[in-house]
């Protein structure tokens, strides 16, 4: 039994992993297009309805798709941390906790403070340089 349920974890720890994969690769690759479009638009100068409505409803995408992936990150996190508590105990309780190093689970909450971070930073980027680019017309 406690062989299929290390094998049940593993498979929750993969899962997580492709899920977290996605969220970041989506939200990085949208904030890119995203900026690519807007500054595009707000480059020419053009300051009519249209570019205007373009460029918020681009703006408000990169807020949603933004929170929804550091949710979807956090949440991640707080499974990963919780996946990861249970292996440990069952080490413990196995006899071969001494082969699991307990630093794992703070480098993974670093790793997942960097991902969030760099979501966020590439959305800003795509707010903030067309905004500039359309003041600055």
């Amino acid at each position: 039994m406690i062989d299929k349920l290390h094998d049940h974890i593993q498979e929750e720890l993969k899962t997580n992993t492709r899920t977290d994969t996605v969220f970041i690769i989506t939200a990085i690759l949208l904030n890119l297009l995203s900026l690519g479009i807007n500054a595009a638009l707000t480059a020419g100068g053009d300051t009519s309805g249209g570019t205007i409505a373009v460029l918020v409803t681009f703006i408000l995408l990169v807020i949603v798709i933004n929170a929804i992936a550091i949710i979807g990150l956090s949440k991640g996190k707080q499974t990963r941390s919780k996946l990861l508590q249970g292996l440990e105990l069952m080490y413990t309780d196995q006899g071969v906790a001494k082969y699991y190093d307990p630093s794992i689970r703070a480098n993974y909450n670093v790793r997942y403070t960097l991902f969030i971070l760099a979501v966020v930073c590439t959305g800003a980027t795509a707010i903030i340089v067309p905004i500039i680019l359309l003041i600055g017309m």
